[in-house]
């Protein structure tokens, strides 16, 4: 059975987003993270956000200036396009964090 987004009646799917890090990019990251949040904050709020979070560089909470390699979210979309164009209009695209962005079908199993 596909999700139904909360109250809506429209089927959709999980769609895994995998944003890959710029070298150096951390200052650009921490100056849009805020605007990043907000349209995560915005799908978590619709029932449509699983999972979100950055990928620390090194194996750490924090990393601190090591920075991260990139991003992981897990959101349902009505399409893969959908999803797509939702992963290019994020703020670290256009800030130039991401140097590239995975966007792939996803079905979650466990739990």
């Amino acid at each position: 059975m596909m999700p139904v987004f909360v109250g809506k009646g429209i089927s959709c799917m999980w769609y895994m987003i995998h944003g890959h890090d710029n070298p150096g990019s951390l200052s650009a990251r921490q100056r849009v993270r805020q605007l990043h949040l907000a349209r995560l904050e915005a799908l978590s709020e619709q029932g449509r956000l699983l999972l979100a979070g950055p990928l620390p560089a090194i194996d750490a909470p924090d990393p601190g200036p090591a920075g991260f390699t990139g991003s992981l979210i897990v959101a349902e979309f009505d399409s893969l396009e959908a999803a797509r164009a939702w992963a290019d209009a994020d703020p670290y695209v256009a800030a130039g964090v991401y140097a590239q962005v995975e966007v792939n079908a996803f079905r979650k199993v466990l739990p």
